[in-house]
């Protein structure tokens, strides 16, 4: 019954915006870490940007500092990921994690600290 949702996703040119959601069901978003990874083929999957839910301390990758904005709206126990000057490098399967923020601790850029995953939305930056 606990589920992550991604959408926003699609094809956008370089240099245009796109904003990502990440919906959760089954359970509030109030207590974990949510954290937004990305995977393109013949790569590592990446750590693009994480939110806390103690004091919402945000993170990003430095590929994407400047350019992406993570966000969450607790009433509606939603996620966003605003992107923003997007490059082609950005291309990738975007999907959205959480993890009970005790157990996340400072490990926020660890895929196996989150036991709950989107199926993922994907996103292709190409003119």
């Amino acid at each position: 019954q606990l589920q992550l949702v991604e959408s926003g996703g699609g094809l956008v040119q370089p240099g245009g915006s796109l904003r990502l959601s990440c919906a959760a069901s089954g359970f509030t978003l109030d207590y974990y870490a949510i954290c937004w990874f990305r995977l393109a083929p013949g790569k590592e999957r990446e750590g693009v940007s994480c939110i806390t839910s103690s004091d919402g301390s945000t993170h990003y990758a430095d590929s994407v500092k400047g350019r992406f904005t993570i966000s969450r709206d607790n009433a509606k126990n939603t996620v966003y990921l605003q992107m923003n000057s997007l490059k082609p490098e950005d291309t990738a399967v975007y999907y959205c994690a959480a993890g009970e923020e005790y157990y996340v601790g400072s490990y926020y850029w660890a895929p196996n600290a989150y036991d709950y995953w989107g199926p993922g939305t994907p996103v292709t930056v190409s003119s």
